[in-house]
């Protein structure tokens, strides 16, 4: 167990690999890309990668921006994005699939990526194996994000077969952690830099990158 909990779910995308600043630019970039190349936005691809961080910013969510003020679809700038996420460019952590074996709880995913693009990054960074037939997406649930209702979470805990008060959910987004508190979660943000907001009500515990918790996770239960 980790905090008197049995069950571990882990957000994916920049809680079970590194974010960097290239990472981040790489990702704003090429959602513009998908919003003016593929859905056809009327904007220079600069421009639209500007307003993703600026969405992101002030919403939480990249694509925020382009919904409520352009008209564009959620779904289509779902897929259009993950069809596009250049997984490869990703940053493993070293040794994580040892660490991760050495948790004392039963570990899920639950992630803001569609299936497609989850499924090529747990291969990418090792842990498709463990986890093969314990992730899922928001697209499970006819949703393309985290952050707008605790509904999905209970829906979540219900697909698993577990009580959302026994699960612990670790996210490097504290807009998802608010969701996951309101259903009785115990939360864990993964920071970087220095922007913990450890101090948010519906935030248990924070650590400065996913090893760091793991590390904790090991020495408490050894």
């Amino acid at each position: 167990m980790i905090f008197g909990k049995k069950y571990l779910i882990w957000d994916l995308d920049d809680t079970l690999y590194l974010r960097t600043p290239e990472w981040g630019d790489l990702l704003d970039y090429t959602m513009a890309q998908a919003l003016v190349e593929d859905l056809k936005l009327p904007m220079d691809i600069n421009e639209a990668a500007a307003k993703v961080k600026e969405s992101y910013a002030v919403y939480r969510n990249g694509g925020e921006i382009f919904y409520r003020d352009y008209g564009v679809n959620p779904a289509d700038l779902f897929y259009a994005y993950h069809k596009r996420k250049p997984v490869e460019k990703i940053t493993a952590y070293p040794n994580l699939l040892e660490k991760i074996k050495k948790v004392p709880a039963e570990q899920y995913i639950f992630t803001a990526s569609d299936r497609y693009a989850s499924e090529k990054i747990l291969k990418h960074i090792g842990l498709y194996d463990f986890f093969k037939d314990r992730f899922y997406s928001v697209e499970d649930f006819g949703v393309f994000k985290k952050n707008e209702s605790s509904d999905v979470y209970l829906r979540y805990c219900e697909k698993i077969g577990v009580k959302p008060e026994d699960c612990v959910f670790v996210d490097d987004s504290y807009s998802n952690l608010e969701y996951a508190k309101e259903v009785g979660m115990t939360t864990v943000r993964i920071y970087y830099k220095n922007n913990s907001a450890k101090g948010m009500p519906f935030i248990d515990y924070a650590y400065k990158g996913a090893e760091s918790f793991l590390d904790d996770v090991i020495k408490k239960a050894a």
